[in-house]
């Protein structure tokens, strides 16, 4: 049967399974969103802003374990869709972004928004690729869906100029797709993973350290068997967190700049690392000379560039982290860890993450443990913005299970826990959807405060309101000598600009005030029993600073404990 390039785009999407798609349109796009107006098996969200269609893409791929989609028009509806992309990139979340383009036969001759998408994405891409023959329409999107899905996954563009979309063609959806320059390598090489287990054998200060390829491979069964069957204590990566639930007894927490003083104390004298889906990124490692120095490291990674990269490994596994850990359980039992163990727990018992708590003013570290003690037991995400209460929500909320926390790890995106929550929420209707978001941060994407008033997701936002781009004057405060530059963000020490109460209720959105201790669990549980969308506007102490922390470039013994 002869289609159009927009019905063989909507068609092709159903074969994939694709049912909701994040979008804003424009003229490059229209004959797509004429299709999508008759078409009731996709429903389209509009966002109000595109690089927030990215972010809930993102949001709904991480909750879902599916890739998210997006589709936005040329020019600035691309461009805008560059952060959201890139993002996608650094934490290696499979998002299929459609861009429209203007036609084959202006491209090159900067027409009316046109800009060049696949050069401007391929640095932030897996793979990107323009459609310049309508017969390669449905072969691309199926071979982008599989490329964002397989391997370390990632974000795929594929650009639409708007002539194929309405040209036709015989409509053949292939099964799968061969590429000869992309196998993915799932199963470890034998001979490394008789290296590693012999490695394990021999240690007595074992720790594994749990990255976000963890959840991405949904092998947090696996992990937790091994800790358990070695009897090694395991610490996670921001993007590991949920991997292992914070109440076992042989989690540490968070290691890096912002872990826990026993989990960075650990890494620093264990005589083996396990890394598994970490890629060693310089917010853990610290000064990378004392990283581990004294340790055998193991590195179980999917992505082979990933290997020795940042720290040169001993015994290098490429593959899947599930297949792999599968491969190693059978050959190792417990080990000989019971001193090692009780070190650990005096440096807990020695080190806690603490924090001085008032009853005058509200704590952000008491705001995070009153919302994570009152959803409890509950089927729940929380989303996270970047700065200060990021780093508040790693070390305070209970994590229980993979897939229940999601933040822009490695580019530290302003703005992405409101339209992730909102991907998320769609993605999982059934979970309570929370997001942390800074006071700075929530005003680069509140504009979602429509979508979700429109569409009715039930997305509660907690604005941990310091009145400052926290995280930046922490920085100032300790290596600036308190030299507070551009970073307050309030009228005055009593007035913030917006008003985030009027601002949420001018868009139809349950909101409410929080500034004393007293009035917070009254009005947290306020905002979960409620069953639309909520703001919750909490005032916190407005120089708090995050503790532990170890400064940049040094290493991880090195950290600034004291009292927060």
């Amino acid at each position: 049967m002869r289609y159009s390039g927009a019905k063989i785009f909507l068609e092709a999407l159903k074969k994939e399974g694709v049912t909701k798609v994040f979008g804003y349109p424009g003229g490059a796009v229209l004959p797509i969103f004429d299709e999508l107006y008759k078409e009731k098996g996709l429903s389209v969200y509009l966002v109000r802003h595109e690089q927030n269609a990215t972010f809930a893409a993102d949001g709904y791929a991480r909750a879902s374990g599916k890739p998210g989609t997006v589709l936005v028009t040329s020019g600035p509806g691309a461009t805008n869709t560059v952060t959201g992309i890139a993002n996608a990139y650094m934490d290696s979340i499979p998002i299929v972004v459609f861009t429209g383009q203007v036609s084959t036969s202006l491209v090159g001759s900067d027409a009316f928004q046109e800009v060049d998408t696949t050069g401007i994405t391929r640095p932030i891409t897996k793979w990107n690729r323009m459609v310049k023959r309508v017969e390669d329409l449905a072969w691309t999107i199926k071979a982008g869906y599989y490329i964002a899905s397989t391997g370390r996954p990632g974000p795929v563009v594929i650009d639409l100029p708007k002539d194929i979309q309405v040209m036709e063609t015989e409509f053949d959806y292939p099964d799968k797709v061969e590429l000869r320059s992309y196998k993915p390598q799932y199963k470890g090489h034998p001979l490394q993973i008789k290296k590693a287990v012999e490695a394990i054998k021999k240690s007595k200060r074992p720790v594994i350290y749990a990255g976000g390829g963890v959840i991405h491979s949904n092998a947090s069964k696996e992990l937790i068997e091994l800790a358990e069957k070695l009897q090694a204590p395991i610490t996670t990566t921001l993007m590991g967190l949920g991997a292992v639930p914070s109440g076992h007894p042989l989690y540490l927490g968070m290691l890096g700049m912002h872990g826990t003083v026993y989990a960075n104390y650990a890494v620093s004298h264990c005589d083996l690392l396990i890394a598994v889906g970490a890629r060693f990124d310089d917010r853990v490692t610290g000064k990378v000379e004392t990283f581990a120095p004294n340790a055998v490291k193991i590195h179980i990674d999917i992505d082979p560039s990933s290997i020795s990269k940042n720290v040169i490994v001993d015994i290098p596994i490429v593959g899947d982290v599930k297949e792999v850990l599968r491969d190693i359980l059978p050959h190792v039992s417990k080990l000989d860890t019971e001193e090692w163990l009780e070190q650990i727990e005096e440096w807990k018992k020695e080190h806690p993450l603490r924090y001085k708590n008032s009853d005058d003013v509200i704590k952000p570290q008491y705001l995070i443990e009153v919302v994570s003690d009152i959803l409890g037991a509950k089927e729940s995400i929380v989303t996270a913005d970047v700065g200060q209460h990021q780093m508040w929500v790693a070390q305070y909320f209970k994590f229980k299970k993979p897939r229940s926390f999601m933040t822009s790890g490695g580019l530290g995106s302003m703005g992405y826990a409101f339209p992730a929550a909102i991907g998320a929420k769609i993605a999982r209707p059934d979970a309570t959807v929370v997001a942390f978001v800074g006071d700075g941060s929530f005003q680069m994407t509140l504009q979602e405060l429509a979508s979700v008033s429109e569409y009715n997701v039930p997305v509660k936002v907690v604005i941990v309101n310091n009145f400052y781009l926290g995280m930046v004057r922490q920085w100032q405060d300790l290596f600036y000598d308190k030299r507070y530059s551009s970073v307050f963000l309030a009228a005055n020490e009593k007035t913030y600009i917006p008003d985030f109460v009027k601002l949420a209720e001018a868009y139809n959105v349950k909101s409410l005030r929080v500034e004393k201790p007293s009035e917070l669990k009254s009005a947290v549980k306020e905002m979960l029993d409620h069953d639309g969308p909520f703001v919750l506007d909490v005032w916190v102490e407005k120089e708090e600073n995050v503790l532990p922390m170890v400064p940049a470039g040094r290493g991880l013994l090195e950290m600034i404990e004291g009292m927060a």
